[in-house]
């Protein structure tokens, strides 16, 4: 679960790690209380959206002004002008895709004059089963350009569960970003601080670009990105009570209700199918094929016949599929619970698309015989090869 950044800031303050003051606004009328509040001659006004490359985003309405997602502002009644532009505008960056994000909260912030910036990022290294520090002298920038150009300027290193952030993990983030005397002293501390947050609140990532040196010697979080375990949350509920739907997939949304792992894709062939290694597989031979699949949808090992039919109503929800493969290998899962779920979601959303199913394992002969007597144009498939030609093949002719 992703969060914004006045969100991730409220959170890393609470751990006493540095961040510039700031409060979010949702309403124009509300700018020039934000910035008395804040005082200070410079200010920044940031869109709160989930997606990175805001500050080199575009707004799609001309009425949103010229610059990106963050601009700077000398007066409060500039700061309002931002924002009477921005709210309410969508803002495309490389990450949301060329549909954008409309805008519907900022966070004003106090600037903070900028000696140097750094990269920073805490994840989980699951090869090492360890939480593992990014870090580079590089910030502001991609992480991944600077992967591609310059990999000599990042810096890893992990951490041991069973000591947690110890000193001298501190002192290596110091010598990461090249950081000595009371700045490196800084580093150490917001190490530990930074690990103290990650852990505690069951984070997946945290990352901070920039990370700066202001002018007058301090470090600060400028920026600040968190995303949660989900399988955590329910430890969390003050985490769980911070996540804006409107920011998510709406098929994701309603997916989750229904406890199904559903990511949104951007090709045109549909796909049903239990258990994740057995969908990607799936996507794969799709794309071998010369498609591209437009979603990855896993119902599960334990699905009924209510949660295959919601799973089958949101992939026929989506506009851009042109056909639906669904690919069941029945073990824990029946394949006649998949074919009354399929069969249950058609006659009420009806067939537009053509629906290919190749079933195998538990109750295999039952769940062919119902679809067989369902009466629909249903295209039967023996194996995964034959069934992603099938799909493929029918879905061309459209």
């Amino acid at each position: 679960m992703n969060i914004h950044e006045y969100q991730s800031k409220a959170i890393l303050r609470d751990f006493g790690i540095p961040v510039a003051p700031g409060i979010a606004i949702s309403d124009p009328r509300e700018a020039i209380a934000a910035v008395c509040e804040l005082k200070g001659s410079l200010f920044a006004v940031k869109a709160q959206i989930h997606a990175g490359g805001r500050g080199k985003g575009t707004f799609k309405e001309p009425e949103a002004g010229e610059g990106g997602g963050v601009r700077l502002a000398h007066s409060r009644e500039e700061v309002e002008a931002h924002a009477r532009q921005m709210l309410g505008h969508t803002l495309v960056t490389l990450q949301t895709g060329a549909a954008g994000r409309k805008v519907k909260r900022l966070y004003i912030e106090a600037a903070s004059p900028i000696e140097k910036e750094f990269y920073l990022a805490l994840l989980v290294d699951r090869t090492a089963g360890r939480i593992a520090f990014v870090a580079s002298t590089e910030g502001g920038v991609s992480i991944e350009e600077v992967a591609k150009n310059t990999p000599e300027k990042i810096a890893t290193f992990s951490v041991d569960p069973a000591t947690g952030a110890m000193p001298h993990h501190g002192r290596a983030l110091a010598s990461a970003l090249h950081l000595s005397g009371d700045a490196g002293r800084q580093a150490e501390k917001l190490a530990t601080r930074l690990y103290t947050a990650f852990v505690d609140k069951d984070m997946a990532l945290l990352e901070i670009n920039p990370l700066i040196l202001s002018k007058d010697g301090r470090l600060v979080c400028l920026d600040a990105k968190i995303a949660f375990d989900d399988n955590a949350l329910f430890r969390h509920p003050e985490l769980a009570a911070l996540r804006d739907e409107a920011e998510e997939d709406p098929r994701e949304v309603e997916a989750a209700k229904h406890d199904l792992s559903y990511i949104a894709l951007q090709g045109t062939i549909g796909c049903m199918v239990n258990g994740a290694g057995l969908a990607m597989a799936t996507m794969d031979i799709i794309k071998l094929y010369g498609a591209e699949p437009a979603n990855f949808l896993d119902v599960g090992g334990g699905a009924t016949k209510e949660k295959v039919a919601a799973a089958f109503k949101i992939i026929t929800a989506d506009a851009h599929v042109k056909g639906i493969l669904v690919n069941i290998f029945g073990g824990i899962m029946k394949c006649d619970v998949i074919a009354e779920g399929v069969i249950a979601a058609v006659k009420e959303m009806g067939l537009k698309v053509p629906l290919v199913v190749r079933l195998e394992g538990t109750n295999v002969e039952l769940g062919k015989a119902l679809i067989a007597r369902s009466g629909f144009n249903v295209i039967a498939a023996e194996d995964l090869d034959d069934a992603a030609q099938k799909i493929v093949a029918a879905v061309s002719k459209r």
